[in-house]
């Protein structure tokens, strides 16, 4: 499955990229917008694997609009109980704990988008994922990467995209330690963004909250903290 999607010249115009959230999101989640401060929704989607085959038993997205906390249909009615408590120190464990993975969560994470990135000079080529002058963690990604070179071929930085749903593409970037402080990453970024938004997807960015210089890259690159949080327990 290709992380870019084609447009042809009698296809309809690609949606706004709100639209495209709301839709990527839906896709994802099971449920989206929220109807109350928090929702929990049962969606079979969380028993299918994911782009990297690994699989995310439960999901929560909140923002400044309310939460949806997107589990197994057969546990909704357990997590239910936990609603009132997603703001508690305790909410991660006993999520895992609800969806059978006990200590198999993330921490709570910044969830960015961009619908506008910022007009950075382009830098890369989209290559290959397998490609042998890549570094090792740009070849877990599905094909193509946006990969930066110097004069002689050296890896400078890299991104890579996870096609979560049609509608919504994370993007991962990861910079040599060699090239960093040139803003390298933040130029790669906003053109990965800038490709996802003309495939007709929404380039999404997550990091997480202590991550200072991930920070840095998504604000210079287009994409802000608008008080979104994203938290998954995975299963085995």
């Amino acid at each position: 499955m290709s992380a870019r999607l084609a447009f042809g010249p009698g296809d309809p115009p690609p949606a706004a990229p709100d639209a495209l959230l709301a839709a990527h999101l839906r896709a994802y989640l099971g449920a989206w917008p929220p109807e109350h401060d928090v929702d929990v929704f049962g969606w079979p989607g969380r028993l299918e694997p994911a782009w990297d085959g690994a699989y995310a038993l439960a999901v929560v997205v909140t923002s400044p609009d309310g939460t949806v906390i997107s589990v197994p249909p057969e546990d909704a009615e357990t997590v239910r109980q936990l609603d009132g408590r997603v703001r508690s120190e305790s909410f991660r464990a006993d999520l895992a704990n609800a969806v059978g993975s006990p200590g198999r969560f993330s921490p709570w994470l910044v969830l960015r988008w961009s619908t506008a990135p910022a007009a950075l000079p382009p830098i890369g080529d989209w290559v290959d994922a397998d490609d042998p002058g890549l570094p090792d963690w740009l070849h877990a990604f599905t094909s193509p990467v946006l990969a930066a070179l110097d004069g002689t071929g050296r890896y400078l930085g890299g991104v890579g995209i996870k096609p979560h749903t049609q509608c919504g593409r994370e993007l991962a970037v990861g910079t040599a330690e060699e090239a960093r402080g040139r803003g390298i990453g933040r130029r790669l970024v906003a053109h990965a963004a800038r490709q996802v938004l003309a495939d007709g997807a929404v380039p999404l960015y997550v990091h997480h909250a202590d991550n200072a210089a991930s920070a840095r890259v998504a604000d210079a690159a287009g994409f802000p903290d608008l008080g979104w949080r994203l938290l998954v327990v995975f299963g085995p």
